[in-house]
């Protein structure tokens, strides 16, 4: 049983790994390159299961399954095209009321050795 002292209800996912091509230059979006998503998921208290039962739960294999979906099914030039793209799946498809989506790539063409790049949105419902 969930108690009645929640006030708030969070999935985070760590490391939804793909292979995309995204990326500012022809070279980058023609060459599969590895890109890592962490997301955290704001649903309302009212989701949370009342009993120890899987079935129960809000199922995050779900979420999962959209980031790669979108990461692997259309190539961006921007990273912020992609994250924004995840956020307004993420608000419009499930029962999220916020969302935070973090894109990490590797590798970055930089003239600057840099190890990763990555950017961060955060949005609610409307």
């Amino acid at each position: 049983m969930v108690s009645k002292r929640v006030s708030g209800y969070r999935i985070l996912l760590e490391g939804i790994r793909f292979r995309g091509r995204h990326g500012a230059s022809r070279a980058e979006r023609y060459l599969l390159q590895d890109f890592v998503v962490d997301l955290e998921v704001t649903l309302p208290t009212e989701l949370l299961p009342t009993s120890d039962e899987r079935t129960r739960v809000y199922d995050y294999d779900a979420l999962a399954t959209l980031v790669v979906e979108e990461g692997t099914g259309q190539s961006y030039k921007l990273l912020e095209s992609l994250a924004s793209r995840l956020l307004e799946r993420l608000l419009g498809e499930t029962p999220a009321i916020a969302a935070t989506v973090r894109i990490r790539k590797f590798g970055p063409p930089t003239t600057a050795s840099v190890d990763r790049v990555a950017v961060e949105l955060t949005g609610v419902r409307p």
